[in-house]
């Protein structure tokens, strides 16, 4: 059984992967830089952070069965842990909090189509 767990477990992480691989790919065709991918913090996790003229964007990939039961995966927790996680990574940045920012959601579905959520839940 735990063989089955393992196997579960990585299925899920390699979906994950591709998934923020191409919304990665998604951001970058429409000219932003992929400035670091799962940034870590002492707060949490970040799965993109993207970079265009204008500033940054964090953004968290949800993939799932469809768009709906994607976007039902963020929960109050996980923007708050981003919110702060997105607070400590602009603390390592020159401009710090004076950079413009924004908080994306990007929705990945069973089939692999992508729906971007720009400025999904404002600023914190």
């Amino acid at each position: 059984m735990d063989g089955v767990k393992q196997i579960q477990g990585s299925v899920s992480y390699h979906a994950g992967r591709a998934a923020e691989f191409a919304v990665a790919q998604d951001y970058q065709r429409r000219g932003y830089l992929l400035a670091f991918e799962r940034w870590r913090g002492k707060r949490g996790e970040i799965d993109l952070v993207m970079r265009n003229a204008e500033g940054f964007v964090f953004v968290e990939v949800k993939k799932s069965k469809s768009f709906d039961r994607a976007a039902e995966r963020v929960t109050r927790h996980q923007i708050a842990r981003i919110y702060g996680s997105a607070e400590e990574f602009v603390g390592t940045q020159p401009d710090g909090a004076l950079m413009n920012m924004r908080f994306d959601v990007a929705l990945v579905n069973q089939v692999g189509a992508l729906r971007i959520l720009e400025n999904a839940f404002g600023h914190g």
